[in-house]
């Protein structure tokens, strides 16, 4: 009786294993359906909060990042901050120089002249509204484009790469594949910095950097596209506008997505070399945001 037992405890415990592992299956179908029919190459990286339930589709092949590398520069800065380079508060200078006509700048609308402003405002907006100066001044300020790429990689995330900024990005199409990343390798950045085991962040830069993520104006048509109304996403987006071929080769959403249960999931979507118009290219990126909020709302209750 004893073996028997132990037997079918073994056997339900085989089944139970198995049909968790495949559970997410469906989730990658429905994906993959989604894909099916559009002009594009697309990339997806999807991770429960517990780190377990995962899914990715071209989640190892490199994608431009675009302006999601604001993000990563912003993260950047903060570290520099808590070796006590620089302060949140501390003000620098943006000459009017700087406010270059040709880069998209909410902070050259508002400050054509140029202006002194703290450190907290210029990342805010280079964040929240994907300020191309701002950023710019920022990578000045730290010491350029390879310093991102040093600390993200020193961090263990080797897929990722930042050799140009925004003006240089701009100005060729080309070069913009210089900074690129894997959809895996964003969820994995995302899981770090959130989670923040190694307490790589500090209490106040913590908080800091996640509500400008939760600020993210851009891309509204995306990650929260077909969310429920109200729903809470911390995101960064990118895109590269599209060339006289009509190819489109960045439109990019990463995020957090918060349940109303208080649990969340990591998400990362990448689409490139599409020869979609632009409300296609973001639904495609809505689509799968609502699919996966239907598997982890309905798995997560």
């Amino acid at each position: 009786m004893i073996n028997k037992n132990f037997t079918l405890i073994a056997a339900l415990l085989m089944i139970t294993t198995w049909t968790k592992g495949q559970s997410i299956e469906p989730l990658r179908s429905d994906i993959k359906a989604i894909l099916s029919t559009k002009k594009a190459k697309v990339g997806v990286s999807i991770m429960g909060d517990n780190g377990k339930d995962t899914l990715s589709i071209n989640g190892d092949q490199r994608f431009p990042m675009q302006s999601v590398f604001k993000f990563h520069i912003a993260l950047t800065v903060l570290s520099q901050i808590q070796q006590g380079k620089f302060s949140l508060d501390q003000l620098v200078k943006i000459s009017e120089e700087q406010m270059l006509p040709d880069l998209y700048s909410p902070l050259r609308e508002k400050y054509p002249k140029g202006a002194s402003l703290k450190i907290s405002e210029i990342l805010t907006y280079t964040v929240s509204q994907s300020d191309n100066v701002g950023c710019d001044v920022l990578l000045k300020l730290i010491g350029g484009p390879q310093v991102v790429e040093n600390f993200i990689q020193e961090k263990g995330f080797k897929d990722f790469s930042v050799k140009i900024n925004e003006e240089v990005m701009q100005r060729n199409w080309d070069m913009q594949f210089k900074n690129w990343t894997t959809p895996k390798t964003s969820n994995q950045i995302l899981a770090f910095f959130y989670n923040n085991d190694k307490k790589t962040l500090s209490a106040a830069h913590y908080d800091f950097i996640w509500t400008i993520m939760k600020q993210t104006e851009t891309g509204k048509n995306r990650l929260k596209g077909e969310l429920p109304r109200g729903t809470v996403v911390a995101h960064k987006t990118g895109w590269s506008g599209t060339n006289k071929e009509g190819i489109t080769a960045a439109v990019n959403d990463i995020g957090i997505v918060f349940l109303p249960n208080g649990r969340h999931y990591f998400i990362s979507v990448f689409v490139t070399d599409s020869k979609e118009d632009s409300a296609t290219s973001e639904k495609i990126i809505a689509d799968i945001s609502k699919i996966a909020w239907d598997y982890f709302d309905k798995k997560m209750k």
